[in-house]
């Protein structure tokens, strides 16, 4: 048999703060244990049995159909039933799973369940952020770990929920969320070694791209908010969890463990923090869409308001110039990279408060408006590939296809983006930058694009964050789209 933290039994609360407090409680206890028996056999203690600790559960039952306010696009179940997930991190999701508790008891009236669950805690996901443990073993006690604790189980965190191929056994209960805790705490630590920062510092607002001059700007602004005790940020971190806080603001524990990484992670992060965590982070995702997946896959599992592609584009059309705006309302997906989890024929739809944002932005900034702004921004659709080259294909193959489908412009990254926020429920808007024209002679070269570089990076960053702002300001709750909800959806937003 092997060693387990002190039971704690399962419990009904219609207080969601309650139900919170007991989530945390059950967390905390088999996170304790875990990690004081990894300490005592790092240390060379014979543990002498197994170690095991499960995460918690949260279930709701219930008889009645939702009669929720059909506004809303979630914090209800679909019909009467037995709904159920595992949970992880109840510190870093706390505001969260608040809001989830808070709705579930509006919508329904019931009693939320609180207990431990089945499912173990593999033991590297228990590891604090500066844990490394394993480095002061031998491979020999490194491979007797096995034998003593529970390891990452991948079929304990695929993404059957999210892709609509998820079907319970007999008697199981329904999900409750998106994502299980295993695949949760999966996609925390990737995001760290992806990133190179902490999933804590993480805003509910992102924005990606795929060139770096982007981020030496948003470098730029950040530092520039931080002495700008007005700005509305309250920090700026960057790579290895460097933290600058606002002028005049004193630092806070745990900000002198960061330190610059020696060289850059493949996609590094940086945030402007606000303390409602609606400040924005901007990811370096690099270029072609399996990097735009695999960052967008982890990212899922924070629950962002919306995340918006900022990058460069060709212009497919001869009446379009370099340095022009497209705003995407469609996708040709050749991309490849999805086409398991979402299949080719189903549509991606542009989301109208994304959309109105994103245009307002381009007006606010530009200070152009009516047929003005029309000049310099298009409106259409974006083709994405997976070939870097595929100017160099025949003629006749990609050239006639983005011709059919009336695409203006074409990236690499930004349908892979938007496919996954349809996937995965995440309010998604793509706005590029007409950076060459190919198909019209007119292709990148060295001083064409330190030119175009210095003339367009800066406004087009400044119109992601202007977006983001204007973003900011919708109702709680209105940017997830009901059209990204399925027929029988999870409750968890």
């Amino acid at each position: 048999m092997p060693s387990l933290p002190l039971f704690i039994a399962p419990a009904r609360f219609d207080d969601p703060e309650a139900a919170l407090a007991q989530v945390q409680a059950i967390y905390r206890n088999s996170i304790d244990h875990l990690r004081g028996a990894l300490q005592r056999f790092v240390a060379g203690e014979d543990l002498g049995q197994p170690v095991r600790a499960c995460y918690p559960f949260v279930r709701v039952r219930t008889d009645t159909v939702a009669r929720a306010d059909s506004r809303l696009s979630y914090g209800f179940v679909a019909g009467p039933g037995s709904f159920e997930t595992t949970v992880t991190r109840p510190d870093l999701f706390a505001n969260y799973l608040l809001e989830q508790f808070r709705l579930l008891r509006r919508n329904h009236g019931v009693s939320i369940e609180v207990g431990t669950s089945a499912q173990p805690i593999p033991v590297h996901f228990s590891l604090a952020e500066h844990d490394h443990l394993e480095g002061s073993m031998n491979p020999e006690r490194r491979l007797l770990m096995r034998d003593l604790f529970d390891l990452p189980d991948l079929a304990a965190m695929d993404d059957g929920i999210a892709n609509g191929t998820h079907d319970p056994r007999p008697g199981e209960p329904q999900p409750l969320a998106l994502f299980t805790a295993p695949r949760v705490d999966y996609s925390l630590h990737r995001l760290r070694h992806y990133t190179g920062t902490a999933p804590e510092h993480f805003q509910n607002f992102v924005l990606f791209t795929n060139y770096q001059f982007y981020i030496d700007e948003f470098i730029k602004l950040g530092h520039a908010a931080m002495a700008d005790a007005g700005s509305g940020y309250a920090a700026f971190v960057e790579p290895g969890n460097v933290v600058t806080r606002r002028a005049g603001s004193p630092a806070r524990p745990g900000d002198e463990l960061g330190a610059p990484p020696p060289r850059l992670p493949q996609m590094p992060a940086y945030h402007l923090v606000r303390g409602d965590a609606s400040g924005i982070t901007m990811v370096n995702i690099g270029v072609g869409p399996a990097n735009a997946k695999n960052i967008t896959d982890h990212v899922a599992v924070l629950r962002p308001h919306a995340w918006l592609m900022l990058g460069h584009c060709a212009g497919l059309r001869n009446s379009q110039q370099l340095g022009d705006y497209v705003l995407a309302h469609a996708y040709v997906r050749e991309d490849h990279v999805l086409d398991e989890e979402l299949p080719l024929w189903v549509p991606i739809p542009a989301l109208a408060e994304v959309q109105l944002a994103l245009e307002q932005a381009v007006a606010d900034v530009t200070q152009l408006e009516g047929y003005e702004l029309k000049r310099i921004l298009r409106t259409g659709t974006v083709a994405s590939t997976d070939n870097r080259n595929w100017e160099l294909l025949p003629h006749f193959g990609p050239e006639r296809r983005f011709s059919q489908s009336r695409a203006v412009a074409l990236d690499m990254e930004s349908a892979t983006i938007a496919a996954n926020g349809f996937r995965f429920r995440v309010p998604y808007g793509t706005l590029l930058c007409v950076s060459d024209k190919p198909l019209h002679g007119e292709i990148k070269l060295p001083g064409m694009a330190n030119h175009f570089y210095r003339e367009r990076v800066d406004q087009h960053l400044r119109i992601g964050m202007r977006a983001v702002e204007l973003l900011r300001q919708e109702r709680p709750g209105s940017l997830h789209s009901r059209k990204l909800r399925s027929f029988a959806e999870v409750a968890f937003q």
